[in-house]
This record gives structure tokens, sequence and C-alpha cells, in this order.
């Protein structure tokens, strides 16, 4: 049993008996670590845990679940314990409502439509993106937890600011530095292209749009048959969530979703997945042509700091990788 995780469930549940817990997958995150929870009494839930004692995210995701959960109109598991402030900083939710929609999408590939079935997922997380973007804010800023009468409170900062905190957190859970060098690039792009960000929307962004942090919630893929109450995407891990312009989380979201190393995925599924997006918001987000460029040069990070743990996923050697990013950093950052 996990130490740290057995710790927090014994602070959150004195009087409930830990039946064992269980791995949850891989993680490119080493400052946390997450464990299925499987209690003597037969009830289930996730412990998220800051292993190196930091309860800044878990004070952002605490607050942002809570936040969500209040007649909001976006699906979240619901919050059973949590302490920021504990010796291990940590996070109890039930699990998910709905299927992961990774399992969901390797199943539709091997059926006959499943390509179909794919895009009409996409459009739906595409709605899902644009409803979250319509909780909107006066300002910019870092999400530090709940003001206390049931919205967020945050850290204000204009949206050039904020970005750059944010590449500043991907640097500090990376888990490479042989291209730290891109850091200083991507942060030298932001600078010198603040007067296109700054008049961004300010809106709640998710900040990690991964197949793994999705679930689908409803019967069916929609493909066939009207949307029916409740059926979205839920979406889970919003501990890197903040208030920005609502363009840099729907670039991030096509990238995490359909791209490969350096190889964009299917036109038809972004094309969706931006259907989906544009027919919720009626369009897609202010400026999102014009400022796109420059969140495609911060989506490198994801490459960047991480060049050792796509090694895993991409049969070729460390070198070749490192050179491909070298190529696609560069081409990206004329593309600005």
């Amino acid at each position: 049993m996990n130490d740290a995780a057995a710790a927090a469930l014994a602070d959150a549940f004195p009087e409930r008996s830990v039946e064992r817990l269980t791995g949850v997958g891989p993680s490119w995150n080493g400052a946390n670590e997450t464990v299925g929870v499987a209690f003597a009494d037969g009830g289930r839930a996730f412990c998220k845990v800051a292993v190196d004692g930091d309860g800044t995210r878990i004070a952002r995701e605490l607050a942002v679940l809570r936040y969500l959960a209040a007649e909001r109109p976006i699906a979240v598991p619901d919050v059973l314990a949590g302490d920021p402030d504990a010796t291990v900083p940590y996070l109890v939710t039930a699990p998910a409502p709905g299927r992961e929609l990774l399992d969901l999408w390797d199943e539709l590939g091997e059926r006959e439509g499943g390509e179909a079935d794919r895009a009409a997922l996409l459009r739906r997380v595409g709605a899902t993106l644009a409803t979250l973007h319509a909780e909107r804010f006066e300002t910019h800023g870092e999400i530090v937890g709940s003001d206390g009468r049931g919205g967020l409170a945050l850290d204000p900062a204009p949206w050039p600011d904020v970005l750059l905190k944010t590449i500043e957190r991907t640097r500090e859970i990376g888990t490479s530095e042989r291209l730290g060098h891109h850091y200083d690039a991507v942060v030298d792009c932001v600078e010198a292209n603040r007067d296109r960000l700054r008049d961004a929307p300010a809106a709640l962004l998710h900040g990690d749009v991964a197949m793994p942090n999705l679930f689908v919630v409803g019967a069916g893929t929609g493909r066939d048959r009207e949307a029916e109450a409740g059926d979205g995407i839920a979406p889970i891990d919003w501990e890197l969530a903040h208030v920005g312009d609502p363009a840099r989380d729907l670039v991030r979201a096509e990238d995490q979703l359909l791209n490969g190393f350096d190889e964009r995925g299917p036109e038809r599924y972004a094309a969706a997945l931006r259907a989906g997006y544009a027919e919720c918001a009626d369009g897609l987000p202010a400026g999102f042509a014009a400022r796109r460029p420059i969140y495609e040069v911060v989506r490198m990070l994801g490459r960047s700091g991480f060049v050792d743990q796509w090694t895993t996923y991409v049969d070729e050697p460390m070198a070749d990788l490192v050179d491909r990013a070298e190529a696609e950093m560069e081409a990206r950052l004329e593309a600005v």
C-alpha cells in the first residue's frame, strides 16, 4: 500500500477500512501520484496525493471541482475529501461518471462506421469545452482556491503573464531537460507577442484535455440519434486549470487528442472537434486564428519537456526524437 495515499485515506476516512489500492496507469507528472481505492465496505474512490508536499495543485483542483459541481452544466466527479494543507496534500473523489473516452475510442476504431462515431464523440468534446469556456471572468489569473462564496479565488494577472506561469509549471513537472532551451524560446515568443495575447477573453480553462482525462456520459456516441439530457463529456484532473484564453484550451485539446510527436491527426477529426465547439458557442473563440500559432509553439513543450517519456510511445532512438523536436520547434516559431 502506497504510504502517502494510505496516510491521506486514514486522515480523510478514519472509520473506513481500505481493502486495496490499485494503479491507474502511467502519468507524466512526477509531482503527484493517483491510486484507485477499494474500501472494505464496497465503496470505490480515487486518491491523488502531492508527493512533493506542494498543496497548490490540490487546492486548485478542489476549488474547481466544487465550483463546477454547484449547478453548472459540466459533469465532474464528486469530491469525497480533500486537504491541500495536510502534510501530504490530498484529494479524494468518487469515480468519474460515464466511460473513459480512450476505451471507447479504441473500441470504435474496430467497428464498421467507427470513423463517423469517433467524429461524433469529438463534436461532444468540442461542445463540452465551449460550455466550460462560457464561464467568463473579469480578469485572467491563476486559480489559488475557493473564494468562500462558491466561486474561484484568483491571483489576477494579464493573460501573457498567466501563460508564462503555466510554462513555468510545465517545466516544474517536466521529466527531461534535454531540450531545456526550448522553454527559453517559448518564453521569448510569448514576450514578443504580448500585444496579440493581451486582449484575449478570460474563461475557465481545463488545461489538460487528454483522452484519459475525459469520460463519455450517456449511451452510444450520438451519431445517429438526438442528444439526450445528461449526454456530454465529464473531464477529470483539473489541477492545471486556470482563467485564460479559450483559444489556448482548444488548440491544446486538438493537439493532445489527435496529434503525435510531430505528426497531425486526421483533419476530419480536428474539424469535428471545432465544429462541436462552434455549434455550442456560436463560433470559435475570438481571435482563434490569430493566436493559434503562438499556442502551437507553447504546445511543443509537451514534447520537449517529456522527450524521455515519448520514447516509450515512439519506437525511435532518443537522438532522433531530439532532432525532430528541434526541427518542429523551429518550424512553429517561424509560423508565428
